[in-house]
């Protein structure tokens, strides 16, 4: 269709699958087929050139044949409308990140949920002839400032240890079901958070962000023992368990060069690494804040 309809214009076009869906993470299946998946694509365009053409091409993209390769047409949902089609660049970033641009400031950083970025870096690039999709991706994929990243480290570190390792025996102790669960499940979100951020990875849309675990180069064997915590029965092998995911994290700390070590409780090593952030403000704030 590109080649055949719009030659002169094909060098400008950026085509690709990145957003929102399973497919775009590539951990759909076949139960990801009963909404919002099937044959589809995104087209990029700059601002003028989504003015000159981008109406003639939407047509041509909803022209082409809504079944491809054995798969069904796309189904979708009134939530899932305009996952596909034909984008100008800057609204397809600022519809996640509410910028047409990568952030240019800690506030502008500090400001955007981490799923988001997740979601607008996945999936591939297939052509970006003029580049400017992949220049703002590229930027985002670079992650965040450093010292940001050690801020939400030391937050990630510090509930974890709260979560996991102090509330949730004192839970079980108080005979608070309810609430070690709770404490369990903050412990969870908490240490996969902390995984990819040791990656230099956003983490996902709660639903995948164990599934993802299994592609970071770092750490990805403890998700096994995240899975194990959710499925063990016994209090006391959920305490060790949760022992040992803190040793992982600690030991890819250490060589990091995040902090020296020297403690097996998280809290602990969060002053030496709240020490090594040069920005004044990130610094001030609350050892859980980020």
């Amino acid at each position: 269709m590109l080649e055949a309809q719009f030659a002169s214009e094909l060098p400008r076009i950026a085509a690709g699958l990145v957003g929102e869906g399973s497919e775009c993470f590539g951990f759909d299946d076949e139960i990801s087929r009963d909404h919002d998946w099937g044959p589809g694509f995104c087209l990029w365009l700059s601002e003028e050139d989504y003015a000159a053409f981008g109406a003639r091409l939407q047509a041509a993209y909803q022209a082409l044949p809504r079944s491809f390769a054995g798969f069904p047409p796309r189904s979708q949902s009134e939530q899932g409308d305009g996952r596909v089609g034909v984008f100008p660049v800057g609204a397809f970033y600022a519809r996640f990140i509410g910028l047409n641009r990568a952030p240019e400031t800690m506030r502008e950083w500090r400001a955007l949920p981490e799923s988001y970025l997740a979601t607008v870096t996945n999936g591939a690039v297939f052509r970006d002839g003029l580049g400017e999709f992949t220049a703002i991706r590229e930027k985002l994929l670079a992650f965040y400032p450093e010292d940001l990243r050690i801020k939400k480290i030391v937050a990630r570190a510090a509930i974890m240890a709260q979560s996991g390792q102090y509330n949730y025996v004192r839970c079980l102790r108080h005979n608070e079901p309810v609430a070690a669960q709770l404490a369990l499940a903050e412990f969870i979100k908490t240490g996969i958070s902390m995984i990819f951020l040791l990656n230099k990875r956003y983490t996902p849309y709660y639903k995948w962000c164990h599934r993802g675990l299994r592609s970071l180069p770092l750490l990805w064997e403890t998700g096994g023992r995240f899975a194990d915590l959710a499925t063990e029965t016994s209090g006391v092998r959920k305490a060790a368990l949760i022992e040992e995911i803190c040793a992982d994290v600690i030991g890819e700390l250490v060589r990091q060069g995040l902090t020296s070590g020297g403690s097996d409780f998280l809290l602990d090593l969060c002053p030496d690494m709240m020490a090594r952030i040069r920005d004044p403000e990130l610094r001030r704030l609350h050892i859980m804040a980020e």
